[in-house]
């Protein structure tokens, strides 16, 4: 799976980041429920998972 890198601004926004890049700036309450997941996920996998989701980039045939 890619790794996607999160990160949470002082107002609350979500930045998803991937290769170094900005593919996702996610605010409101979307970026309430993604941080939340983010801190209560069971590992790595399942965070990567999450910001895939997040940015849209997860359809791809052989996801579990």
């Amino acid at each position: 799976m890619s790794d996607f890198t999160a990160l949470v601004t002082k107002d609350d926004r979500v930045l998803v980041t991937r290769e170094g890049r900005t593919v996702a700036v996610i605010a409101g309450s979307p970026a309430e429920r993604l941080a939340r997941g983010l801190s209560t996920a069971a590992d790595e996998d399942a965070r990567q998972l999450l910001l895939a989701r997040a940015t849209g980039n997860y359809k791809r045939g052989n996801e579990r």
